[in-house]
């Protein structure tokens, strides 16, 4: 998300940089340039005015042009006038006394039905929340099944469906149900339409008096960009949202939704829908999105992934045998399988400082998801004897493996060397010396990353 912008930022950034001193001129013109990036990356125009009046005013004072370092001091300020425009504080879910209900509103197509599991199995698994979900929409063939499948794959209960039911009647048995069952939350999945239409609006407006939400929730397609936008003003004209879940926002490149949302409907964004599987959304966080957007990095973010992935018994395992200096296939088999759990490996390099600087070298190398997979296939294409000492792998079996997994020979080997590369690093480290067995992990394109890449800090 917001790759075009975070490209187009750093490229005035690196300009300003190039000046060392700065004049009010050349404060302008890079104000200019933000102005034009905020607009081709779909900001609603004026948020994009307002915006670049708040910082004109703080890039242009005294403090800046004077300052030893003034193109680092507008970069902050464009920072913290970000973290302003996007909500300023992280802004979770408000559940007062159970049965909590939210209602989850949108238009249809949006992913709505989908988020709403998502947002159950969040609850569920992360706040141990009891959870339960209601369909109230009576309108689209098979949405009330579509909702019970996914609470299904989710573990999150339903429910049951009544035939012939309003959706008013509906929501009214979802509350009672979930008060006698005794949950925590109720999620309430209201009909969608094509279009903003007054049956919508009338249908969603009179469950949320019936059931008094703690929760209003719109759920938004991020890729419409100003339609989403126009979307949120629609709804929240008509009732009050306390927050907007913003779906598909692992495709969206410019992410001009996410930035106007908040500053139009004063709505702040909750989660981003991050991928189709039931456990991708991610709570939004202003400053980490800020940073991520000036190429700064997102390295909290990082940490909390890889904490929630995390195998406690496998890592204790895998800490030994690094205490012995060994490191087999089988070990970097299951590295590969962590990555991929924590995002793979673009979600990875996005959430790294000044990643944004190589990004194309990045692409050229062909450093993405498939590369994990690929490397997967290979070594389960191994016996067991070879994934625990590599070093049997002579030029018959190397055949044999490509063969088995799909891939040429120099795939093999490549991923041979990788691995030779990192136990090396980790025999030098348990030596007392530098190795960084992690930098190996670079060089799983198909040719490789650019000469001097893992050189880089």
């Amino acid at each position: 998300m917001f790759d075009s912008l975070q490209s187009r930022l750093g490229g005035v950034f690196d300009k300003l940089r190039g000046r060392g001193a700065l004049t009010e001129a050349d404060v302008d013109e890079a104000l200019k340039e933000v102005r034009t990036a905020l607009i081709e990356a779909d900001v609603e125009l004026g948020v994009v005015e307002d915006f670049v009046e708040k910082v004109r005013p703080r890039a242009e004072g005294e403090a800046v042009i004077r300052s030893v370092t003034p193109a680092q001091q507008v970069v902050k300020i464009v920072h913290d006038t970000l973290v302003e425009t996007l909500g300023t504080e992280s802004a979770g879910l408000q559940l007062g006394s159970p049965p909590a209900p939210i209602l989850m509103v949108g238009l249809q197509g949006s992913g709505k039905t989908t988020t709403a599991a998502k947002l159950g199995l969040m609850l569920q698994s992360k706040e141990k929340k009891r959870v339960l979900m209601a369909s109230l929409d009576v309108n689209r063939p098979a949405a009330m099944e579509q909702l019970k499948v996914l609470g299904e794959q989710a573990g999150v209960p339903t429910l049951p469906v009544v035939a012939g039911q309003t959706p008013l009647t509906i929501a009214k048995r979802a509350m009672a149900a979930a008060r006698v069952g005794g949950y925590d939350v109720l999620i309430l999945d209201t009909a969608g339409r094509q279009h903003i239409d007054e049956q919508l609006m009338s249908e969603a407006a009179t469950v949320r008096e019936a059931t008094k939400p703690h929760e209003t929730i719109l759920v938004a397609d991020s890729l419409t960009g100003q339609d989403a936008v126009n979307i949120a003003k629609a709804f929240h004209a008509r009732m009050p949202l306390t927050g907007i879940i913003l779906t598909r926002a692992d495709g969206d490149a410019r992410g001009g939704a996410a930035l106007s949302m908040r500053a139009v409907t004063g709505a702040p964004i909750k989660f981003l829908g991050m991928g189709e599987k039931l456990d991708a959304l991610e709570a939004f966080h202003p400053e980490r999105v800020a940073s991520r957007i000036l190429d700064m990095g997102d390295v909290v973010s990082l940490v909390e992934k890889a904490t929630e992935t995390f195998d406690k018994e496998k890592a204790e395992q895998m800490a030994a045998k690094l205490k012995r200096g060994s490191f087999d296939m089988n070990d970097l088999a299951d590295q590969l399988r962590q990555m991929k759990k924590m995002g793979g490996m673009q979600g990875l390099l996005g959430m790294l400082p000044g990643v944004g600087k190589i990004k194309n070298q990045l692409d050229e190398a062909g450093l993405d998801d498939k590369i994990l997979t690929r490397q997967e296939a290979i070594i389960q294409s191994m016996t067991k004897a070879e994934r625990a000492d590599p070093g049997l792998i002579n030029g018959s079996r190397r055949k044999r493996i490509a063969a088995g997994s799909g891939m040429e020979v120099s795939d093999v080997n490549k991923l041979l060397k990788m691995h030779r590369t990192m136990s090396d690093a980790i025999k030098a480290m348990k030596k007392g010396g530098r190795g960084n067995p992690l930098a190996a992990l670079m060089g799983m394109g198909r040719g490789g990353p650019p000469p001097g890449l893992l050189g880089r800090r």
